[in-house]
């Protein structure tokens, strides 16, 4: 059941208020020659990025200081945290992982191989084992020479093992992100590779959230068994979260009009492409959205709960949106660190708490500042 309160800017407001371009190719591409994005609710009052690695720079309504953990990063796309709080980070671009400890230099620790970088694919979402302290296994998400596909592999050595593939790729809307849910299984978010018909087409892993066990098999319970589709109807997946009460939610970029927000249910259709946002359910097969923006104010790709808090990293939007949840309904959104960082590509929670966001200025779509790309941490207030 979709919330009763839903906050969505009309589609005829934007129209009147701003004119955005269309952006049917390239999900988070900056507009070039855009009307700038209206002012939003924000009290900031960093410094301009470029502050020393390691000095709080930012304090923001809702959020504490931003201290600026590393710099200097490749597109960091990737995100997941190892027992004891150290980083992996997943450069897309050059297929490298990185290791990060608070308070240290990133160090690289992995070079995947078989990454096509380009467009938007290369080595994207990054999950470690939850029995990382006995398999030292992690999970990656990446573009490769013919299809985009899950791999795993041991940290402290040896060779990849491909556990899912056959996920078609493009220049653009190769999804990518990964994560192991509350139930253990491992869940992915797909893009329809440019190929919308991919989104309805149960048969296809594209346009789709997948359930998976470890192994890279259809997990036990899936809506369809010996289905991997968990839910389907999406353009372009980029954040998976769960709540406290184990409820997955789910970013997804719209196309001309209206980013999203879902929340996801097992077997639901998100309306791809016959609904863009909030529209017609079709007699209630297609399920409406949370939350939506216009695509200019978001470009949403990662997500991360803390507490009744969500956050979610916006690239073309460029600030990161907090968003109040209350059961099935979401309170109005919040914009933080608007513009202070340039582009967000990934949130994900500390297991101390903390969030760290990664920038997303080097991957040939935003304005470069001094030191990006750039991993950052605060406190939730």
């Amino acid at each position: 059941m979709r919330a009763t309160t839903l906050w969505t800017r009309s589609v005829v407001a934007l129209m009147l208020g701003t004119g955005v371009a269309a952006c049917a190719g390239n999900d988070d591409a900056t507009t070039t020659g855009a009307t700038p994005a209206p002012p939003v609710t924000s009290t900031a009052t960093d410094s301009p990025a470029g502050s020393p690695a390691g000095s709080p720079t930012a304090t923001a309504s809702g959020l504490g200081a931003v201290e600026e953990l590393a710099r200097g990063i490749d597109v960091p796309w990737g995100l997941t945290f190892l027992p004891g709080g150290d980083a992996l980070i997943a450069e897309r671009d050059s297929g490298r992982i990185l290791r990060l400890t608070p308070g240290g230099q990133p160090r690289q620790v992995a070079d995947v191989p078989g990454v096509a970088a380009g467009g938007e694919g290369g080595l994207l979402g990054l999950a470690a084992s939850p029995g990382f302290a006995n398999d030292n296994l992690v999970y990656a998400y990446l573009t490769a020479a013919d299809d985009n596909r899950i791999i795993r592999f041991r940290l402290d050595g040896g060779d990849p093992e491909v556990v899912f593939d056959g996920i078609a790729k493009a220049g653009f809307h190769n999804g990518g992100r990964i994560a192991f849910g509350p139930d253990g299984m491992l869940y992915a978010g797909t893009g329809d590779a440019g190929d919308t018909t991919s989104s309805q087409d149960p048969d296809s892993p594209n346009g789709k959230i997948l359930r998976l066990t470890p192994d890279g098999e259809p997990a036990p319970g899936n809506p369809t068994p010996g289905s991997a589709v968990y839910s389907l109807g999406h353009r372009n997946v980029q954040g998976l979260a769960w709540d406290d009460e184990d409820r997955l939610f789910a970013t997804e970029f719209g196309q001309n009009d209206l980013d999203e927000v879902n929340l996801i249910r097992p077997g639901r259709n998100y309306g791809w492409p016959d609904v863009e946002g909030e529209g017609d359910t079709s007699g209630g097969r297609y399920t409406n959205p949370l939350v939506t923006w216009p695509v200019r104010e978001a470009s949403p790709s990662g997500i991360a709960i803390a507490g009744t808090t969500a956050y979610v990293a916006a690239l073309r939007g460029e600030r990161l949106w907090s968003l109040p949840l209350d059961g099935d309904t979401v309170g109005e959104p919040a914009a933080l660190l608007a513009g202070r960082y340039g582009r967000l590509r990934t949130v994900q929670v500390a297991p101390d708490g903390a969030l760290w966001v990664t920038t997303s200025n080097t991957d040939g779509r935003g304005d470069l500042r001094d030191g990006d790309d750039r991993i950052l941490r605060f406190q939730p207030r």
